[in-house]
């Protein structure tokens, strides 16, 4: 699995209007790493620490719970 490239992040962040943070983070491995599922951006998130950190502060804690997240506003 990729793991979170945060050059690339910083310079995707520039561009994005989004105000929450995760969401953001989302909308740059849509865009980076073209993945589309949440069970395959879990794993993503999953891996890096900061991208854990987001998840645990949403009360993230499997691929449903970020599903959930991602399909409901």
């Amino acid at each position: 699995m990729a793991s979170l490239d945060w050059d690339e992040y910083k310079e995707y962040k520039q561009y994005c209007v989004q105000e929450d943070k995760l969401r953001m983070v989302i909308g740059f491995i849509k865009s980076y790493y073209n993945v589309n599922s949440p069970s395959d951006m879990y794993e993503i998130l999953h891996q890096d620490d900061i991208g854990n950190m987001m998840m645990r502060k949403r009360a993230i804690n499997d691929a449903e719970g970020l599903e959930y997240f991602i399909f409901n506003i």
